[in-house]
């Protein structure tokens, strides 16, 4: 008699399903996990979901109260411990930063009780484990598994820290959405490049991009800038004001539907000062737009060819970003040829091989 294959069950655990490059990651595995006939459980902290994913959702956002008070906390703990133990997941992996140590030391020891997997999504590794080395162990020292998603991010924890589990797994990108959401119409009548981040933080320094901008060629062609995300623009307004490029410089908020931007976009800009491996870069190559980046760390490098599908350009050098752009604009073959380049340049980064990755990593057999 042939017995049918084990139905496996995982719960995937983030802070929300909107917004983040750690939760888009955690939304599209949802999704090719469930495709593969898993059962899939999202466990999320904060009541925010803007990411099509599949399967059950465990939103405990929803018990959170205004006060956020040690009793609430508790509560939802309890809630999930009840949740975890009563559906006796094969694997839990955790896609969330971790700053609150003991929060996550009685999460490790004490609540999630089958093999786990934890993620690192930052070169800024502060985010995930305590700077403290025996603390950190405890942590993570049983876990399943922690993936990082670039191999200097691995190198960089297994330096300080000595652990020894650890894998890297690039994000993945679920070409499909793409395909199926950048032809979507788009008012706009003027040519343009973009950036995309949040800058509640300077950590993507649209300040330092806008007066790269403003030193380029480009506002001299009626070349635009587009930035899409969330934050405060007014300091941001007034470095545009002053660099006498307001009436060029757009802030357009959040989208939904980045997609549609970055396809009608001349070439796509990341002047950020650190990175993980960031989603954005992988979406303008799918969309045939071409990316020059600061060589910062980390990200850029592994998915840009310099040359090939955009430029590097030497970390933190404004002169040589601004140059970048100048030569995208000018050099009319090389840009052609990296637009030419680009969608093939993200096929190894698809949904499918990824998500593969990580059921060869769980020893998963579909």
């Amino acid at each position: 008699m042939i017995l049918p294959h084990k139905k496996y069950k995982i719960a995937l655990i983030g802070f929300s399903l909107g917004e983040g490059g750690g939760e888009k990651v955690m939304a599209n595995l949802s999704i090719f996990f469930d495709k593969m006939g898993i059962e899939i459980h999202n466990i999320i902290v904060l009541d925010r979901v803007n990411y099509s994913y599949s399967g059950k959702l465990l939103n405990l956002g929803l018990l959170k109260n205004e006060s956020n008070g040690f009793v609430n906390k508790c509560k939802r703990l309890l809630v999930l411990r009840k949740y975890l133990k009563a559906n006796n997941f094969d694997f839990i992996i955790d896609f969330r930063p971790r700053t609150k140590y003991i929060q996550e030391l009685i999460l490790s020891k004490f609540i999630y009780k089958t093999k786990t997997i934890l993620t690192v999504h930052s070169y800024l590794i502060n985010y995930y484990m305590p700077k403290n080395k025996w603390l950190t162990n405890l942590i993570y020292k049983d876990c399943y598994a922690t993936v990082t998603i670039v191999d200097k991010i691995n190198e960089l924890i297994k330096d300080r820290y000595n652990l020894k589990n650890l894998v890297t797994i690039s994000n993945p990108i679920r070409l499909e959405d793409v395909y199926e959401k950048q032809n979507e119409s788009l008012n706009i009548d003027y040519e343009y490049i973009i950036a995309v981040g949040q800058f509640e933080n300077n950590v993507k320094q649209f300040d330092k991009l806008i007066l790269s901008y403003s030193n380029s060629i480009l506002p001299k062609n009626k070349i635009h800038l587009i930035i899409l995300g969330k934050g405060n623009k007014q300091p941001l307004e007034k470095i545009a004001k002053e660099s006498n490029i307001e009436s060029l410089v757009h802030f357009l908020g959040y989208q939904e539907n980045p997609y549609k931007f970055l396809k009608n976009a001349k070439f796509f800009v990341l002047s950020s000062l650190n990175e993980g491996l960031p989603n954005v870069i992988l979406e303008s190559l799918a969309c045939q737009t071409p990316v020059i980046a600061f060589d910062c760390a980390t990200g850029p490098r592994e998915m840009i060819i310099d040359k090939n599908n955009g430029i590097l350009v030497e970390n933190q050098n404004l002169e040589k970003l601004t140059q970048a752009m100048n030569l995208f604009i000018e050099d009319t073959t090389l840009y052609n040829f990296c637009k030419k380049n680009a969608l093939q340049s993200v096929q190894r980064f698809s949904l499918e091989i990824i998500g593969q990755q990580w059921l060869d990593l769980m020893k998963i057999k579909i």
